[in-house]
């Protein structure tokens, strides 16, 4: 509903507008767009793809610890970065501030120094945080397939970096290109990040035509475009992995117990520090910045705006967490007891939410939510005379609404694996000794489900917690969530006010960061 939505609204618009869109809008950010996606892929295919090498096939000081390490900075979402990042090479800040204390100068005018509030500012933040999706897609590859394929080509006299361009690097293109999938696609999605490093993407574009020029049919016609870019990506994607498919006669404990290449000296150093350096940059600066903040504004965690925000946010997060894990719940055993085209194809269906862009999908939204209201609203009028005002846009419920159609992939990815994780002999013992479908399920599927069904609710409510693109588009006035709060600071350039919040922010995202890490710790 809400991509025809979206498609309905743009190009029922009067054509002029589509011409000016055109002309004028979508060129120019556009190509913005595309600038960033494309080096901002090119940066995290480099350090994702270098870094999952190195510690899945050498041995150099380090590793161990690095490995799981690498994946902190997922936690950091991408506007809290952009902000901690402006406050970090800011004149006033550490950077500069020691830069002219080293070289003795006195002014700004004395000396040149990079603009974090730029294009290449906007891509060393979005890839200091994204870059872990490449390297956990790569690292697994690596891992199975692609050490096992080295080891013979090491016999056979190549060299390790021959071994690595030629043979791991091919065989890694599948995990790659879902890698990079994922990382344009919240590239796309960003807002608080682009618009605070003064980056007029596609998706500031939306916004703007939006709320700051009143042109709803003109952002629904960038919505059209960016959704167009979205299935290019998803396209690219798929034809990419196609026929792409190694296997491996191993098992995976003996593929994961082959030797690594032992590196000493320099090489030894120049890994450690280059796994080491996206770990700074991409996770530690951020805390740094603003939990130091938050250090000196203790007495903030008992204000009155910060836990009405942290309320509401509990409030949403845990709803739209509720409800997307039942309707997740019902399409994997939909899909395991009914194995239609129907059921396969619904859950295929309700998994595009993700790849939709969070201002994209707070248009699609609202367009239907708000048409209902109205609707409602003229009809209680004129038959009771009664205004029922926005019941479904103007409440907390178009929020939870956007929120299970943008994470119900997740939800439902991590639900279908509890249950692929349960024989169908269970279902089917449990039928012969005279129990119904409803008992098998209450008594035998639920019981076992249950570590999924709460690993699935706890990743829906920390992404929802995170989450911003959509929620400055459908909140209610005066409704902030903790995402929301710390926009409105930036945006006032009070970055520091809204120190706090972020810590809460960064302190939930990192639970499952480290149940990530701690699966990687096992397998190292």
């Amino acid at each position: 509903m809400p991509i025809a939505a979206i498609f309905v609204i743009g190009f029922s618009a009067d054509p002029d507008n589509w011409q000016h869109m055109m002309t004028n809008v979508i060129p120019r950010a556009g190509m913005r767009t595309f600038w960033l996606l494309l080096f901002t892929g090119l940066v995290t295919a480099t350090v994702g793809i270098g870094s999952a090498w190195l510690v899945a096939s050498c041995e150099f000081p380090l590793r161990r610890l690095l490995s799981p390490a690498l994946v902190l900075p997922l936690a950091i979402p991408s506007y809290l970065a952009a902000y901690a990042f402006g406050e970090f090479l800011d004149f006033t800040g550490p950077v500069q501030t020691g830069y002219r204390a080293l070289f003795g100068f006195t002014s700004s005018r004395d000396y040149s120094f990079f603009d974090v509030k730029s294009l290449p500012g906007a891509v060393l933040v979005m890839s200091a945080v994204l870059y872990p999706y490449v390297y956990l897609a790569c690292r697994s590859m690596f891992l199975m397939q692609g050490r096992a394929a080295a080891d013979v080509a090491r016999t056979l006299g190549s060299s390790p970096l021959r071994v690595f361009a030629r043979i791991q690097v091919p065989m890694a293109r599948p995990a790659i290109m879902i890698g990079l999938t994922l990382v344009m696609m919240e590239t796309l999605n960003d807002i608080g990040a682009v618009e605070y490093l003064g980056v007029q993407t596609l998706t500031f574009s939306v916004y703007d035509t939006w709320l700051n020029r009143g042109s709803l049919a003109g952002a629904a016609q960038i919505a059209c475009f960016m959704l167009l870019i979205v299935a290019g990506l998803l396209v690219v994607e798929r034809r990419a992995r196609r026929r792409q498919r190694f296997s491996s006669h191993k098992t995976t404990a003996i593929v994961t117990d082959a030797v690594r290449l032992r590196l000493s000296g320099a090489k030894a150093a120049v890994a450690t520090l280059f796994c080491l350096l996206p770990i700074l940059v991409g996770f530690v600066v951020p805390v740094f910045v603003l939990g130091g903040f938050a250090l000196r504004r203790v007495e903030d965690f008992l204000e009155p705006r910060l836990l009405d925000a942290l309320w509401k946010s509990t409030l949403v997060s845990s709803a739209a967490a509720v409800i997307t894990v039942l309707l997740a719940f019902v399409l994997s055993y939909a899909a395991r007891t009914d194995r239609s085209r129907l059921a396969v194809s619904a859950g295929r269906l309700a998994a595009l939410g993700y790849g939709i862009p969070g201002t994209v999908l707070g248009i699609g939204v609202l367009i239907p939510l708000a048409t209902f209201d109205n609707a409602l609203d003229g009809w209680m009028r004129e038959s009771l005379g009664i205004s029922t005002g926005l019941m479904l846009s103007g409440t907390g419920f178009a929020i939870v609404y956007a929120y299970t159609v943008r994470f119900l992939t997740m939800a439902e990815g991590t639900v279908d694996a509890g249950f692929q994780k349960l024989s169908p002999h269970l279902d089917m013992a449990a039928r012969t000794l005279g129990r119904s479908s409803l008992q098998t399920l209450r008594q035998v599927l639920l019981p076992n489900l249950r570590p999924a069904v709460l690993t699935a609710a706890l990743l829906v409510f920390i992404e929802t917690l995170k989450e911003l693109s959509a929620t400055i588009l459908l909140r209610p006035f005066n409704f902030n969530t903790l995402a929301t709060l710390v926009y409105e600071d930036a945006s006032r350039g009070m970055a520091q006010d809204a120190s706090v919040a972020a810590i809460i922010i960064i302190a939930a995202g990192l639970i499952p960061v480290i149940l990530v890490s701690r699966s990687l710790d096992e397998k190292r």
